[in-house]
């Protein structure tokens, strides 16, 4: 087992760490071409990178498009192991608010509802959501029912923050040397789009950035984003017989085009899906956004392939012209990048396996900076952060699944 003191004082200062990061507004846009995506991601990354020298890092640096790295020296006389890495990103999903985040902490869980709000009446309770059973008797961190909490991903970015700060703290923990990073834009797939591999110097990495306890992740989706245009006709609608076309009647019939056993919430493990993400409409105009997703690369580029398919039959009922599509690229699987380097996994594995935690290697639905990171030369599985029900108002995590998640860190840097 791990000898690791995280006693109450290092428990108080991960707990506020992560509470002043959440409080910090920094969703990101998948509407804006910029990195950052949103001015207001620079907040938190300015105040990540201050936090950094503080506890003192070495090299501490952040770029024009918002990356941190940052650096924990080898204490080794003579090092000859390689440098490894952890990454998390600052960027909260726009699927939900995250202006005005309002933590709550709610000590010794007694496993009844909780009552996040006492104007709304907006409760968490464990009849809808079971997993919340699990925390009894422990410490959760909720929202107040007005926003997303933000443990995607700044639980991750407290858990590294400490750890390095505990490292730092504790010289008789004999490691390498260790590098941190931190990104913007995660949440709308480019998270490590701009990553500068050869600057991080590590041979390898790993995300902070799962779910609960055990989480470890090597194999994830494939995905891209795809933006359907529809063009109709606005006339005034007394005289609007056999000549308006209205592009918001259209958008919900081409909406039913799509299979309806085919959505996230219809499919489960290896499942792929289309999932209508938003749709804007009036009667001249109408866009719908689209993210595809399937593990299997072949099944993946089917999918593709008939929503182009959908658009060219759509044309073909309603003229063509009607409806055209954008697909953009996201991120792949990394599977396929860990061949001869399970070593890499096994290692995490070991990790959790010493905090006293049984790892659960599974594959994630969804993706992480570290399936892009993995094709551009940068090994990166991803470990859990502790958070649950990410993107809306349910979310929450467990301050002890946090102090489990910077554990496992420490861990693998000792190793």
């Amino acid at each position: 087992m791990s000898t690791i003191e995280f006693n109450p004082l290092w428990k108080e200062k991960l707990l506020n760490r992560f509470l002043s990061y959440v409080k910090i507004y920094s969703t990101s846009d998948a509407e804006s071409e910029a990195t950052p995506s949103t001015p207001r991601q620079w907040d938190i990354a300015n105040y990540i990178t201050e936090e950094l020298k503080t506890i003192g890092l070495e090299n501490v640096s952040i770029d024009e498009n918002g990356y941190i790295m940052g650096y924990i020296p080898s204490n080794l006389e003579n090092d000859d192991r390689p440098t490894i890495g952890f990454i998390s990103h600052y960027d909260t999903s726009p699927d939900f608010s995250g202006e005005n985040v309002k933590p709550q902490v709610w000590e010794n869980y007694d496993g009844n509802d909780l009552l996040l709000n006492t104007t709304t009446g907006f409760k968490l309770s464990p009849s809808k959501f079971e997993s919340l059973k699990k925390y009894i008797g422990q410490t959760l961190i909720t929202t107040d029912g007005n926003t997303l909490l933000g443990a995607d991903d700044k639980a991750g970015c407290a858990e590294i923050v400490t750890a390095a700060e505990y490292l730092i703290a504790h010289p008789e923990i004999k490691h390498g040397r260790v590098a941190v990073g931190f990104t913007p834009d995660e949440e709308i797939g480019r998270g490590a789009h701009k990553f500068d591999v050869a600057k991080f110097g590590a041979e390898w990495a790993y995300t902070m950035d799962g779910g609960e306890v055990g989480e470890l992740e090597y194999e994830n989706f494939n995905a891209a984003g795809a933006v359907v245009k529809i063009h109709g006709l606005s006339v005034h609608p007394g005289y609007a017989y056999g000549k308006m076309v209205n592009a918001a009647l259209l958008a919900a019939e081409f909406a039913q085009t799509l299979p309806a056993n085919e959505t996230p919430a219809t499919t489960k493990g290896f499942d792929g899906f289309y999932h209508l993400m938003d749709i804007t409409a009036d009667i001249s105009e109408a866009k719908l956004q689209y993210i595809i997703r399937d593990h299997d690369a072949d099944k993946f580029e089917a999918r593709k392939k008939f929503l182009e398919e959908k658009i060219a039959e759509f044309n073909q009922k309603h003229g063509e012209g009607t409806a055209e599509v954008e697909i953009k690229e996201q991120y792949r699987n990394m599977k396929q990048q860990f061949e001869g380097k399970m070593h890499i996994v096994d290692l995490a594995a070991k990790a959790m396996t010493e905090a006293g935690i049984e790892p659960k290697i599974k594959a994630i639905r969804g993706g992480t900076d570290g399936a892009q990171l993995s094709y551009m030369g940068l090994p990166c599985p991803n470990i859990f952060a502790g958070g649950i029900n990410f993107h809306g108002p349910y979310e929450y995590v467990a301050l002890e699944s946090m102090e489990k998640a910077t554990e496992v860190i420490i861990n693998i840097v000792k190793a």
